[in-house]
């Protein structure tokens, strides 16, 4: 039987797409939802510079302290999908607040952490309540916003306060840090989350799934056990390699309940996942070009960083000063992403985005250890953030178009399931020939350079996969 892979005219990924007017309503419901994907984005991040200081606090060795990373990623990443749908079936608008109450708990929590322990599970707790706001926002953002223009600008948005987020909170971690101590980073997200949890039951509709099918149990213990697992082994790696015991078992098991997940949903009356939906083009080439844009950028970052200040020798402020001008490109970025959508389309702005990340991040493969790199480094990163958020914008649109409301959940579980995955492979599988290797220079030159090759390869596959095909349009009964 036929997939239907279409979406209205409205929505086409390659159709133009006017520019919208919103409501003040509206621009009231964006800025909550926008805040508290914002504040999830800041938490990836806010933390990184403070990691020395917390370590001394609190007695952390420094192997210890990537937990303080890894706490958080696991139930971050690992309850994405389980939450996406739990929201679609009893309410995404409970679950958001939930989620909120949960972090700015957690966030105090691991402020007024007094040992190890305790900020472990604040961090933990935080990466659990990002797992219900993350999808639960997305997806009431996809519901209210109608699929087009609306939407496309919203989601335009969102994903230039994502990219914002996560390198505001790079400078302002160590501006933080360095004037008021580590707990203030933890203590601007408990403000944030008390900020943004009165405003939402006034403003935030509530969403939910018109039937009430039964919870996929089987598939949800798998998923969540199997991307757990991945992670913690693709994190742990970061830092230990891949030759541990735990990091290849939990490597395997990762890969072998995922397996299982896929044959359950197969087989399940009322799949976690719709693997018809998995087979419309839109969705499966759309994450591919987001796991690659997150992944191989995150890579580039985490690079650059150790380049800048171990081989050129700036300091922590200096480095946060080159991240801070790629911030503010990538917000000039997010406000011209509709448009450029509505011009192109999604589709080609996905490729086209991808191919100009790579292309910039090739011309990275010229830095050495001349001060005149600085002003390269500054440019090209600058300018492939910029094409990188704009790979961000169009592969949420190109995800999310043609998806009953019923589904937006999976839909935007499967996009912010593939923004955390991304976020956690990068650094493991390509930032670590960096770190071992004997010189940095040459090593983050072997990173860049197959970083680049990642993104062009994928510009190229993405562009073959999400190629115009005539289809059928098919009832949603019949998929």
């Amino acid at each position: 039987m036929a997939i239907d892979t279409t979406t209205p005219p409205s929505a086409s990924t390659d159709a133009p797409l006017g520019t919208p007017r919103l409501s003040t309503r509206d621009k009231l419901v964006l800025f909550v939802l926008c805040a508290a994907q914002f504040m999830v984005a800041l938490d990836f991040s806010v933390l990184n510079v403070a990691l020395p200081d917390l370590g001394d606090d609190l007695g952390m060795s420094q192997s210890a302290l990537q937990w303080a990373v890894t706490a958080f990623a696991l139930p971050s990443g690992g309850f994405l999908l389980l939450f996406g749908r739990i929201g679609d079936l009893y309410g995404r608008r409970r679950l958001l607040l939930t989620g909120l109450g949960l972090f700015g708990a957690a966030s105090l929590l691991a402020t007024l952490a007094w040992d190890p322990a305790s900020f472990l599970a604040g961090r933990a707790l935080q990466g659990l309540a990002a797992a219900a706001i993350v999808p639960a926002g997305m997806s009431l953002l996809t519901t209210t916003f109608p699929e087009g223009p609306a939407r496309d600008r919203a989601l335009g948005i969102s994903g230039t306060l994502l990219s914002l987020g996560f390198t505001i909170g790079m400078v302002a971690g160590g501006v933080l840090t360095d004037t008021l101590g580590w707990r203030s980073t933890m203590a601007l997200l408990t403000v944030f989350a008390l900020v943004v949890l009165p405003l939402a039951p006034g403003l935030l509709p509530e969403s939910r799934t018109p039937e009430r099918p039964r919870l996929d149990v089987p598939g949800a213990v798998t998923v969540t056990t199997g991307l757990l697992s991945l992670i913690y082994a693709l994190s742990t790696a970061a830092d230990h390699g891949f030759g541990r015991t735990d990091v290849v078992t939990a490597l395997i098991a990762g890969l072998l309940l995922l397996t299982a997940f896929a044959v359950i949903e197969s087989r399940s009356a009322s799949p976690l996942v719709s693997l018809p939906m998995l087979r419309r083009r839109t969705v499966a080439w759309g994450n591919v070009g987001g796991l690659v844009t997150f992944s191989m950028m995150s890579t580039v970052i985490f690079v650059l960083t150790l380049y800048l200040q171990e081989v050129l020798h700036l300091s922590a402020f200096e480095t946060g000063l080159v991240f801070g001008v790629q911030g503010l490109l990538s917000a000039v970025a997010g406000t011209l992403a509709a448009r450029v959508v509505g011009r192109f389309g999604a589709r080609r702005t996905l490729v086209g985005s991808l191919a100009g990340q790579g292309t910039l991040v090739a011309a990275l493969v010229l830095l050495n250890d001349r001060s005149w790199s600085v002003w390269l480094a500054t440019a090209a990163v600058s300018l492939a953030s910029m094409c990188h958020l704009g790979a961000i914008i169009s592969y949420g649109i190109t995800v999310t178009s043609g998806v009953p409301d019923e589904e937006q959940g999976l839909a935007t579980g499967l996009v912010t399931s593939t923004q955390q995955v991304g976020l956690t492979v990068g650094i493991p599988l390509l930032g670590v020939l960096a770190t071992t290797s004997d010189d940095l220079l040459s090593g983050a030159h072997t990173v860049l350079a197959l970083d680049a090759g990642v993104v062009l390869a994928a510009a190229v596959l993405v562009g073959l996969g999400l190629r115009s095909r005539t289809v059928q349009p098919q009832p949603l009964g019949a998929r």
